[in-house]
């Protein structure tokens, strides 16, 4: 039998003392905060859904009661689902911001990263729509703190288009001081870049056609520097070469000090620099190469101004990569708002969690000893491995 450590599992069900049960309190049998664990812990365990979770906990009745207060022992899924339902995405979401606030202090000390970068980004669960109910798919804004491997935040909007709204809505629900915020050409909006520098944060903004003035100003600029090798302005250039996966990448990267007639300079509050980034690929003797430009309130230091357009690109496969492959996310048949909603934030969560865990073991695999062994969930859970 698994031994419990009592005073950290007391310490995760506290993180939930102060959300409301949305139950009635009549005939209340099971804790709030116990049905709760439970679910995190299902869904560690390989679970997919509330019947999934009500399944897996009836398997482990011995053990949770051990662990949990479960005085009328282990719930059915109609408690789970009626929880997950019932509870509004925001305010489920932000019973979790204090132990996120734990886990980002400790991974930050561990690193040494004083400036890290926060990638924004939106994800499409696929197979979540409903066409009885006329419910597109569910599409998702996060926040992913790139070096740590942490999800910091998720706010649903209707459709890729909606990502406008939901990032600044975003960016209040997480403490961002003191991070590098990137964001596609999507988000490259005024009102977000003057967000996060009024938050006390630093942006790395993606250029592209839907900010066609600016765009066009920062390519006509670098053009027109480079004709002599950028001899006249701070330039700053980098450049990166990797080899492997049947494979050939180089990078250059340059970055400059904006122009102080640059387009619209006035309406972009803190920006400072501007830059692009070459990738040169070869595969299997055929050569591509892509160009990317960028806004930035960073000041010049390209190695940095380099890490942070790398670790926004590292969302893709850190984390959207990881929720299909390890949690089967663009696989799940959940439709109703509520619940897809929670449990697509209690994927990201559990992901970062599983992040956290030393073992060199897969994520995929540390999913899998969860639902073998209870220790080494316990572990990813309270943050122990002892």
């Amino acid at each position: 039998m698994a031994q419990v450590p009592g005073t950290a599992v007391d310490e995760l069900l506290a993180h939930f003392n102060e959300l409301e049960d949305p139950r009635s309190t009549i005939n209340l049998q099971h804790p709030f905060g116990s049905v709760v664990m439970i679910v995190l812990m299902g869904i560690l365990a390989g679970a997919g859904g509330p019947t999934a979770i009500a399944k897996w906990a009836k398997t482990k009745h011995e053990w949770l009661v051990k662990v949990l207060p479960l005085p009328a022992g282990v719930p059915g899924k109609d408690v789970f689902r009626r929880i997950l339902m019932m509870m509004r995405p925001e305010v489920f979401q932000a019973c979790f911001l204090n132990w996120l606030e734990a886990l980002r202090a400790k991974a930050a000390e561990e690193s040494g990263i004083d400036q890290p970068v926060f990638a924004v980004d939106g994800k499409t669960a696929r197979r979540s729509h409903d066409k009885k109910k006329d419910r597109g798919a569910l599409h998702s804004v996060s926040v992913w703190a790139s070096e740590f491997g942490l999800s910091l935040g998720q706010v649903a909007c209707a459709e890729k288009s909606n990502e406008i709204t939901a990032i600044p809505e975003l960016l209040q629900l997480v403490n961002i001081k003191g991070a590098i915020i990137t964001i596609d050409a999507m988000g490259t909006q005024k009102a977000i870049a003057e967000t996060i520098i009024d938050r006390e944060a630093d942006y790395l903004l993606a250029l592209k056609g839907n900010q066609e003035k600016l765009h066009d100003a920062v390519i006509d600029y670098i053009d027109k520097q480079s004709q002599n090798d950028f001899a006249d302005v701070e330039a700053r250039r980098l450049v990166t070469k990797e080899k492997g996966h049947g494979r050939e990448e180089i990078r250059s990267y340059i970055q400059m000090p904006v122009p102080a007639d640059l387009a619209d300079l006035e309406l972009w509050k803190g920006l400072k620099t501007i830059g692009m980034a070459v990738s040169t690929c070869v595969r299997n003797g055929k050569e591509t190469t892509e160009i990317r430009y960028y806004i930035s309130s960073l000041e010049l230091g390209v190695k940095r101004f380099a890490h942070a357009i790398r670790s926004h690109w590292g969302i893709e496969n850190s984390c959207h990569w990881s929720l299909d492959f390890t949690f089967r996310e663009d696989e799940s048949r959940i439709r109703e708002k509520n619940v897809r909603e929670n449990f697509a934030w209690l994927n990201r969560f559990l992901l970062s969690l599983l992040k956290q865990h030393p073992s060199k073991d897969s994520v995929v695999m540390r999913r899998r000893a969860c639902g073998w062994d209870e220790n080494f969930m316990l572990q990813v859970l309270t943050g122990t491995t002892v």
